[in-house]
């Protein structure tokens, strides 16, 4: 790609998609990268733990990226850190609580030693030889969450970061927006602004009402109050904290994240509860039903979460008891909607009340909805807009507010990850692309399973496998045993006697056809058995099982 005097942004994960957010901005030979975000999987993806975003740009320029800047401790912001700074090592910068975090994830992957990690505070400016970074408070559903104002010779770049306009916040840290409108008389060249929630007409309401609804509902609690929520949004954890101790309630924390995030938070002081309030999951018999607490993980019904065992009956401290009220504190992930109403209904089967969000307004999003997102443009005033952070409708429907505030088409970029966006103060336009994709994460193995093992693994979920065993004598050319066939996932054997049979005289015909014909690459016999035995099992059950010949030789 020619060098010119532009500056480059490069969304490398976070558009068309929710999660994995990385984007690099570059002016000649400096590059900043905002933010390393993971995702979760889709239901295609059978066995993987995570995805994140393939960074093969970065560790081609590895000499000019200068540093990673974080705006917040959510998962699809920083996820992605741990895998990396493994290829990649340089400084990386963040609050203290997104900071405190990230250490966490970092002390997993036995590489917190190795890293550099600066703490910032809001208003900080971080000063590179071309580029400066600035950090300007926002309101969101984690504490500590900062929009970020990249200096450039040809003006600002403005990156909101996830954001809402929270007039009332839990920690009383409103968004800085007079920085936001100061900016506007600095020459903004280009604003970069959240759209999860563009297509939500208004406004998002305050944290505040939830901790009074909240208040409300343990006020009627006669047993056990369990709530699930997300273990990063600490300040749903305080409101429920906040309940409990007008209620003379103990707190404890169940499931690995929310234990360990809790224990950031309190440490860091993020999290504020009197230590003698806090108790351990083990500890919760000890005390009378009505005067207990457990926060928990699972609000999306994730399958071994500590509220869907709880649910199940299988969580190994926890079962529902007579007046246990389960309150469910957040929304629906798009995809997890059938799997949170499972956990719904097995809860409400063992006899515990359920609150959640169709029933009590339990829940907030930490995402702008339309007024606040205009009035973001509007305090700003970039000459070029590019809406960030969602699938395509939702980029879609933010240009389209752009528009509405007036701002020419011909200066909105509605972009795709690995697009390649050049800028200066005359002028604007996608100039290219650059490698970008998804690298998934499958237990310790880091972009090792593809798309041949999805679609095998695709294969196994839906029809099952077919093994097919025989041992061939290379001197004589002849079967000396079998063909044996394996079953699993495609019939019971012995139910379906009379296809095996079949099946084993299709193989045999087809074995004795390469051998006359003196074929020896066991390549080749192999791939004829799937051939045709695979037409004869379509044909005779409409499956498609993956077929594995075995051959052995004597």
């Amino acid at each position: 790609m020619r060098t010119n005097n532009k500056v480059k942004v490069i969304p490398l994960g976070g558009l068309g998609e929710i999660g994995k957010n990385i984007t690099v901005i570059e002016y000649k030979d400096e590059i900043v990268v905002i933010d390393c975000g993971m995702a979760f999987p889709d239901m295609e993806m059978y066995g993987i733990d995570l995805v994140i975003p393939n960074v093969s740009y970065l560790l081609e320029n590895k000499e000019k990226v200068k540093a990673i800047v974080l705006t917040h401790g959510h998962e699809d912001h920083i996820g992605a850190l741990p895998y990396v700074l493994k290829q990649i090592n340089v400084p990386v910068y963040g609050t203290k609580l997104t900071l405190g975090l990230v250490e966490n994830k970092l002390n997993e992957h036995k590489i917190l030693s190795d890293c550099t990690l600066n703490v910032v505070e809001a208003g900080d400016v971080l000063k590179f030889d071309k580029l400066s970074v600035e950090f300007i408070r926002v309101s969101h559903s984690i504490a500590d969450a900062c929009a970020l104002a990249i200096r450039t010779p040809h003006g600002y770049i403005v990156h909101t970061g996830d954001f809402k306009i929270d007039y009332t916040p839990i920690d009383g840290k409103l968004i800085d927006l007079p920085r936001f409108s100061k900016l506007s008389k600095q020459n903004v060249l280009l604003l970069m602004s959240d759209s999860t929630n563009a297509e939500r007409q208004g406004y998002t309401i305050s944290e505040s009402i939830i901790g009074e609804n909240l208040t409300r509902i343990f006020g009627r609690g006669k047993g056990r109050i369990i709530v699930a929520s997300f273990a990063s949004n600490i300040h749903r954890m305080q409101q429920v904290i906040n309940s409990s101790l007008i209620y003379g309630r103990k707190v404890a924390f169940s499931g690995r994240s929310m234990e360990n995030i809790s224990k950031v938070a309190i440490e860091l002081g993020y999290l504020n509860i009197p230590e003698d309030k806090i108790i351990s999951v083990d500890e919760i018999n000890k005390y009378p039903a009505d005067k207990v607490t457990i926060i928990t993980t699972g609000s999306q019904g994730e399958p071994m979460s500590a509220l869907t065992r709880i649910a199940s009956g299988t969580h190994r401290k926890i079962s529902i008891e007579k007046d246990d009220l389960v309150i469910i504190s957040a929304a629906p992930i798009p995809g997890n909607e059938k799997f949170v109403s499972h956990v719904i209904n097995e809860l409400f089967r063992k006899g515990a009340e359920v609150v959640y969000q169709s029933t009590e307004e339990v829940h907030v999003s930490g995402h702008a909805c339309q007024e606040e997102l205009k009035l973001i443009q509007t305090l700003v005033k970039p000459k070029y807009f590019m809406p960030v952070h969602g699938e395509y409708k939702h980029l879609r429907q933010h240009a389209l507010l752009a528009e509405e505030l007036g701002k020419d088409s011909s200066h909105i970029f509605t972009m795709e990850t690995g697009q390649v966006l050049e800028l200066n103060k005359k002028e604007a336009k996608i100039t290219g692309r650059v490698k970008t994709g998804a690298v998934l994460v499958d237990g310790i193995g880091v972009g090792d399973v593809g798309n041949i093992v999805l679609r095998d693994r695709k294969l196994l979920s839906q029809d099952g496998i077919l093994t097919v065993v025989v041992t061939i004598d290379k001197e004589s050319n002849t079967v000396v045993a079998g063909p044996d066939i394996i079953s699993r996932g495609f019939v019971y054997v012995k139910e379906s006697e009379e296809l095996m049979r079949e099946s084993r005289e299709i193989i045999r015909e087809e074995l004795d056809k390469c051998l006359d014909r003196k074929i020896t690459e066991w390549y080749v016999i192999k791939s004829n058995i799937r051939e045709v035995l695979g037409a004869f099992l379509y044909k005779k059950t409409k499956r498609r099982p993956l077929i594995l010949p075995i051959i052995m030789e004597t």
